[in-house]
């Protein structure tokens, strides 16, 4: 009789762990979650139509204007960034631009004076609201791929074992910032920023974690993306200091800079050498 019980007991933790694993198989399995804009598919939305770009003429000091390019919504139709993120994420890339002498102003442009793709056309009516020069378009992309599979989060009953379903997410992220000279078409230069994140949660805290993990994805490439600007920044200046048939830089009316991206350098220089030339008739 107690054999029987055993017996009876024992084919019961097989069929439940059999329905177990079957739940399981058919729960496992992977979702990729994909968000994207394109500064290309913004700016050239016909190939049929190409702006040839012509010389650029800097007028110093620029007034500079920095915007998110129109994205695509993923695979649930949800925007990976609200404005504020977009915003706040904005504040943190122009405050390099902030500490350059060669520039006025800065104005961030919000979303909704961008349209799908607006092309040159859209900029320049942008350009005539805000009264900028140069824009640094911000475009994005940004993959989450789930494995949906068992993890090590068991419990044992008198039954069988319960296992919870944990899910490994592994976010990758990149930002792009390509800077534009509105009236010549011609791209000054770009910078991007990247970031990897892998992650674990469980069903009942997968979109939560998911939410967290796409910020702080956009958060570190950001922080990626400026240093990267820095340097960007600096070939620039001498790109410009070398081939001065490719870039016409010009200052306009009180600005003291100098009449070059490197200006404020030679102005370092020039009030150097006149201090030393002091010195030397007053010895």
């Amino acid at each position: 009789m107690k054999l029987t019980r055993w017996v009876i007991a024992g084919v019961i933790s097989l069929l439940f762990l059999s329905l177990l694993a079957g739940c399981a198989a058919f729960i496992k399995g992977d979702r990729k979650e994909h968000y994207a804009s394109s500064t290309v598919e913004y700016l050239y939305p016909s190939q049929e139509v190409v702006n040839v770009p012509t010389i650029p003429h800097l007028s110093l000091p620029l007034r500079v204007g920095v915007a998110f390019v129109p994205g695509a919504d993923g695979i649930t139709g949800k925007s990976v960034l609200s404005e504020k993120e977009k915003i706040d994420l904005m504040e943190r890339i122009v405050s390099e631009f902030r500490k350059l002498p060669f520039v006025k102003d800065i104005e961030i442009i919000p979303s909704a004076y961008l349209t799908k793709g607006g092309g040159f056309t859209n900029v320049d009516q942008i350009r005539t609201m805000y009264g900028i020069d140069v824009i640094a378009l911000l475009s994005y992309d940004q993959v989450q791929h789930t494995d949906q599979g068992l993890l090590s989060l068991s419990y044992w009953t008198i039954i069988g074992a319960y296992i919870i379903e944990g899910e490994k997410n592994d976010t990758s992220t990149m930002v792009d910032a390509a800077v534009y000279d509105i009236a010549s078409r011609k791209m000054l230069f770009r910078a991007p920023g990247t970031n990897h994140i892998k992650n674990a949660a469980t069903p009942i805290n997968l979109s939560e974690q998911l939410r967290i993990d796409s910020y702080d994805g956009f958060l570190s490439a950001s922080d990626d993306l400026i240093i990267n600007l820095q340097n960007e920044l600096e070939r620039f200046k001498v790109k410009v200091k070398e081939m001065p048939q490719e870039y016409v830089v010009k200052h306009k009316t009180g600005y003291t800079g100098g009449g070059s991206i490197g200006g404020a350098f030679a102005l370092l220089l020039l009030s150097l050498g006149g201090l030393a030339l002091w010195r030397g008739r007053n010895r």
